[in-house]
């Protein structure tokens, strides 16, 4: 039921939306916990999952998720573990702030680069409308040179991109300076650019791509290819 009222089941939105209707009740997809579910939903990894168990603080934030298909499949086919101590596992890395299922991008000496194909929206209400990719350099113990090389599709969208620390939310203002970012880069369609940071400690970093609100149609998407690698000191 959570995913049809959060609208994450898109066959089940006009049915769901006519019931609310007949009914005169409402659902409130502002309340601080749908909005960590969704955001849950949007970060980590993009495959599919009948259910999702996420670890949220008292506070909201989200600090882990769990995809019930990867989780059985690791189990029996790497891990070689029962499901319980598997489980176990996830609650203490999430309580331990290591945001277990949250990282998209992990990188490390032996493999130092990776890409993210994904899309971007221009939002509907407000200004931002993010998907998240969350980088794990933790590897990078002595520090590095993060590099994201972006590349737009061809649709109408205009796109944002910003980098910020793992910790920090990402830019919610109209109007965002360089100063409330680590990095960012405005992009047309069809068009590429590089964000780059140099950190002195691995650490979690958060990608953040929206469309241009005043410069797309509320709504519309555009695809977008990020190639993600660190340059170790």
């Amino acid at each position: 039921m959570g995913n049809a009222e959060l609208g994450r089941s898109p066959g089940l939105r006009e049915p769901i939306a006519k019931r609310r209707e007949r009914e005169g009740k409402t659902f409130d997809t502002t309340h601080p916990l749908a909005q960590a579910i969704i955001k849950g939903w949007k970060t980590g990894s993009k495959k599919g999952s009948p259910v999702d168990c996420f670890v949220i603080s008292p506070d909201f934030e989200l600090m882990g998720r769990l995809l019930v298909n990867e989780f059985f499949d690791d189990n029996w086919n790497k891990f070689k573990r029962r499901d319980e101590e598997s489980y176990l596992i996830f609650l203490k890395e999430a309580l331990d702030g290591k945001q277990p299922g949250l990282g998209n991008i992990i990188l490390t000496s032996e493999v130092s680069s990776q890409d993210v194909f994904d899309v971007f929206r221009t939002p509907i209400v407000g200004y931002q409308d993010y998907t998240v990719v969350i980088i794990d350099t933790r590897a990078f113990e002595n520090g590095g040179t993060l590099t994201v090389d972006i590349e737009t599709g061809r649709a109408d969208a205009e796109g944002c991109f910003y980098l910020v620390d793992g910790d920090d939310d990402l830019p919610s203002a109209e109007r965002v300076t360089k100063h409330m970012v680590l990095a960012m880069k405005w992009l047309e369609p069809d068009e590429t650019g590089q964000l780059t940071y140099r950190f002195d400690r691995g650490q979690f970093f958060k990608l953040g791509a929206t469309g241009v609100h005043s410069r797309s149609e509320k709504g519309s998407i555009n695809a977008f290819k990020a190639k993600i690698s660190v340059e170790e000191h």
